[in-house]
């Protein structure tokens, strides 16, 4: 099963320009989708695994290897193993350009961002482009009139492994070990050497409190590091799509605002793995269910979000507050709030938000039924339809 969305963008992303990186979090289908993509493309594909040592054996002198692979796509998976490549791939990449060879070059795979891998923007500068891919989304799972499939995706989450086991029970067990695999044996695999106890303790601690806002005193205090150590731990876990850093709106304001990011688990699979939550009716009854349900329609809708638009959330210290803010390119102003509820009610704190941040339109998200107005420019929508309707939204 594929990203119904990243397929179509990633081909023609290839095939206009010289170097695409394919960016997300480890085991949510990189390597296929890049496989499936280059089977289709009309010119021959090279596959290198960069942590498979016959594989980078053959890189040992890359500048001569790849130089003779010039008329293949060359696919190389897991590119933060080996950083110094991206400046080889420059002076490999120019001189095909100057024989007139303009775009599918090099396909690199990665597991990190594009912030924390440097090197390809400082040394691929106007030559690459990016492309996150993030576990499924609602959009590319969903089968009208199957209500199932919305509580399959919320309750484990969109890593294939998780999202298409047999049932809840091995689902859990393969996010189980995704975790444990991830502290142990990835995160030093990325070059990072951090204690995996304590990164798993900051974890869990985040998952316990999806969607607070940062507090790194009171999660130092628990873990018994410093509070630069925990924004380190928290940064790295960003870094590598764990874990979502949504930033308080900081337009003009007359109002007392809060300066302090909100904090999510990306995947809501790992939040209730991380959590103990092993299936829907325990989640319905659990202190988590709202926040997983806000985490998980953020997501769904970030997924989409182009990258000339700006997320944020707004809050004042009076608590007037709205989940997500999405500024457009034309002056669009989208305040959005997330409830689990099909009778939502609009707090005068929300009307006061949309005064301040210049709303142009107001959206309440409810899980199910039907979109109903509920004031001028407010109207509450259908998980489904809304997220249906993004893609009109954001043109």
């Amino acid at each position: 099963m594929l990203s119904r969305r990243a397929a179509p963008r990633l081909a023609a992303l290839v095939r206009a320009h010289p170097v695409v990186a394919l960016l997300g979090p480890r085991q949510v289908g990189k390597t296929t989708l890049a496989r499936t993509v280059a089977d289709e493309m009309s010119r021959a594909a090279l596959y290198l695994d960069l942590e498979r040592p016959s594989d980078r054996a053959k890189l040992s002198d890359p500048e001569l290897f790849l130089g003779k692979q010039s008329q293949k796509l060359t696919i190389l998976d897991e590119v933060q193993r080996l950083p110094e490549l991206f400046l080889i791939l420059r002076s490999l990449v120019d001189e095909r350009i100057r024989n007139g060879e303009k775009a599918g070059h090099f396909l690199v795979l990665g597991s990190a961002s594009r912030e924390l891998l440097q090197q390809s923007s400082e040394s691929l500068a106007g030559r690459i482009a990016y492309l996150e891919l993030a576990p499924f989304t609602l959009d590319e799972v969903d089968r009208p009139r199957r209500r199932a499939d919305t509580d399959r995706l919320w309750l484990r989450g969109g890593f294939p492994g998780s999202y298409l086991a047999h049932d809840d029970p091995a689902s859990l067990v393969w996010r189980e070990q995704f975790v444990q695999t991830y502290l142990t044996r990835d995160l030093p695999m990325l070059g990072l050497r951090l204690p995996s106890e304590q990164v798993g303790r900051l974890w869990t601690m985040l998952a316990h409190g999806q969607g607070d806002q940062l507090n790194a005193a009171r999660l130092a205090a628990g873990l018994g590091v410093s509070g630069k150590t925990v924004r380190h731990y928290l940064d790295v876990l960003t870094e590598l799509f764990m874990v979502r850093q949504l930033q308080p709106w900081a337009g003009n304001s007359s109002k007392r605002l809060v300066k302090a990011p909100k904090v999510y688990v990306r995947d809501s699979g790992l939040l209730h793995q991380l959590a103990s939550v092993p299936n829907v009716d325990t989640l319905l009854g659990h202190p988590l269910c709202g926040p997983s349900w806000e985490g998980f329609v953020l997501e769904n809708v970030l997924a989409q979000l182009p990258s000339t638009w700006r997320a944020s959330y707004y809050r004042t210290s009076a608590q007037a507050e709205i989940d997500l803010v999405l500024d457009g390119p034309r002056k669009q102003v989208f305040a959005i709030e997330i409830k689990r509820t099909l009778s939502p009610k609009l707090s005068r704190g929300y009307h006061h938000g949309c005064e301040d941040v210049g709303a142009t339109r107001g959206m309440i998200v409810i899980p199910e039924g039907e979109r109903f107005p509920m004031a001028k420019n407010i109207e509450a929508v259908p998980l489904r339809q809304f997220i249906g309707d993004l893609p009109a939204l954001f043109e």
